[in-house]
């Protein structure tokens, strides 16, 4: 599929994106060039895209010798890409947020703002070696933000926890049909150990999530807001905000908290 063919698509299958699931179509056939290029994608890998549209990557993946699986909730575009990719992909329709995802080694996507967080965040929870996603150019600097400044978040943190994450491009909004009010970024994510260790890392993220949803309070008052130490407790860096500290210095405040819960 070229770029240039959205239009036409459009038209004959009646498809009118939805402002509700974020549906905006990339049309620039270098773009989705690139996109597939930097996924270095080897034959014979296993490869998983989320919400394939009308197909401008869905097309490309299938002439590189990977086994495609898409996973599509709008039951039109699904239908679109079942009649015209019949045999060269295997369907999963449904809410990529809820249905279990198949095992894989890239994964190939341009997410829906609406679901660009939990899709991340389940992506983590997964081995695989490669991801290419292309996301609104805030998330992309939410996802690569540096510490201190306020697109520093909890998605950036688990992202440096368990990958190295860069942007690879911003992608301009007329790209896109229909235009978004926003540019777009490539972001890649390549699994890596953590460059820390902790205790217990369901602890961690625990910790990471509740002094990020009272990013405005100091850490100690932010983890006994949450309930996850008790009052009159101390931690390291309980005078500090969440913005202020690095990944690791989460880690050691989670380490104190675990071991409070398990004395």
């Amino acid at each position: 599929m070229k770029g240039g063919d959205t239009g036409r698509l459009m038209s004959e299958t009646g498809i009118v994106p939805r402002k509700s699931r974020g549906q905006n179509f990339l049309i620039d056939d270098r773009v989705a060039d690139r996109h597939i290029g930097y996924a270095e994608i080897r034959p014979g890998d296993r490869i998983l895209e989320v919400g394939p549209g009308l197909g401008i990557l869905t097309s490309r993946l299938t002439e590189t010798g990977g086994n495609v699986t898409c996973i599509e909730i709008d039951d039109t575009l699904a239908d679109h890409i079942e009649s015209e990719y019949s045999g060269k992909v295997s369907l999963i329709r449904g809410d990529a947020t809820k249905v279990p995802f198949p095992e894989f080694d890239v994964f190939v996507s341009n997410l829906p703002y609406s679901v660009s967080t939990p899709v991340i965040f389940k992506l983590l929870e997964c081995r695989f070696r490669k991801a290419v996603v292309m996301v609104q150019k805030e998330f992309a600097e939410r996802m690569t933000a540096d510490v201190g400044s306020t697109e520093y978040s909890r998605l950036t943190v688990n992202l440096f926890y368990r990958a190295d994450c860069r942007m690879l491009e911003t992608v301009p909004a007329s790209r896109f049909r229909p235009r978004p009010k926003v540019d777009s970024a490539l972001v890649e994510i390549v699994p890596r150990d953590p460059p820390f260790q902790v205790l217990d890392e369901k602890t961690f993220f625990r910790v990471t999530e509740a002094v990020f949803n009272h990013r405005r309070k100091k850490i100690s008052t932010a983890l006994k807001v949450s309930g996850l130490i008790p009052k009159g407790s101390e931690v390291p860096y309980g005078d500090s905000r969440a913005e202020d500290l690095r990944p690791s210095e989460l880690g050691e405040v989670a380490d104190a908290v675990f071991r409070l819960r398990t004395l």
